[in-house]
C-alpha cells in the first residue's frame, strides 16, 4: 500500500480576505480627523483665554494710569497749598499791624503844616512817627504786604469799599476821589478794603 504525501499548499479559503487589508487605514483616517477637531479647540480656547488676558491688561493699564493721573493732581494740590500757606502764612500778623500803621499815619495828619515849623520839638517828633511809619510799611513790602491808596483810579469792589458819593468833582462817575482808609493786599490777595469816596455821576 502506497502513501500518498499530502500537498502542503495554503487552501484558498485560508488567504485573508482583501477587505481585511483596508481596515487599519480607516481607522488611521479616523484618528486624524478627531486629531485635528481636538487641535482646532484648543487653538480657539487659546485664541479665546488670549483675548481675556489681553482685556484684563488693558483694564489694568487704566486703572493704573488713572491712579497715575489722580497721584499727580494730589501733588500739585499739595505743592499749591504748601506755597500758598508759605505765602499767606503772615496774614493773620500782619492784619494786626494795619491798625498799628494806621495810627502812625493818623498822628503825623494831626499835626498842623505850620506848629512842626515853629516848634523843633513837634518837628523832631513828627519826623520819629514818619520814619517809624516808612520803617513799617518797608517791612509790610518785604513780606508782600501793600498799601492801597487809589485816589484818581476806577472803583474796583474786589479791593475798594465806597463810604460816600461826592457830586460835582468834575470826575468821570466812578472815580475814586478821596481815600478815608487805605487798604492792604498780600501777594496780590486783599487783606483789607481801601474805604474811598467816589465822583457822583452828573
Amino acid at each position: 500500500m502506497h502513501n500518498k504525501t499530502m500537498s502542503a499548499e495554503p487552501r484558498p479559503d485560508a488567504t485573508e480576505p482583501e477587505t481585511g487589508a483596508a481596515g487599519p487605514e480607516v481607522e488611521g483616517v479616523a484618528e486624524s480627523e478627531t486629531a485635528g477637531v481636538t487641535d482646532d479647540a484648543a487653538l480657539a480656547g487659546a485664541l479665546e483665554r488670549i483675548a481675556e488676558l489681553e482685556a484684563e491688561t488693558g483694564k489694568l493699564k487704566d486703572q493704573a494710569l488713572r491712579a497715575l493721573a489722580e497721584t499727580e493732581n494730589i501733588r500739585r494740590r499739595s505743592e499749591r497749598e504748601r506755597e500758598d500757606t508759605a505765602k499767606y502764612a503772615i496774614s493773620g500778623f500782619a492784619k494786626s499791624l494795619l491798625d498799628a500803621a494806621d495810627n502812625l499815619r493818623r498822628a503825623i495828619d494831626a499835626v498842623p503844616a505850620g506848629a512842626v515849623e515853629a516848634d523843633a520839638a513837634l518837628k523832631t517828633l513828627v519826623d520819629g512817627v514818619a520814619a517809624t511809619e516808612r520803617q513799617l510799611l518797608a517791612a509790610f513790602e518785604r513780606h508782600g504786604v501793600t498799601r492801597i491808596e487809589p485816589v484818581g483810579e476806577t472803583f474796583d469792589p474786589n479791593f475798594h469799599q465806597a463810604m460816600f458819593e461826592l457830586p460835582g468833582t468834575g470826575k468821570p462817575a466812578g472815580t475814586i476821589v478821596q481815600v478815608m482808609q487805605p487798604g492792604y493786599v498780600l501777594q496780590g490777595r486783599l487783606l483789607r478794603p481801601a474805604m474811598v469816596g467816589v465822583a457822583r455821576a452828573e
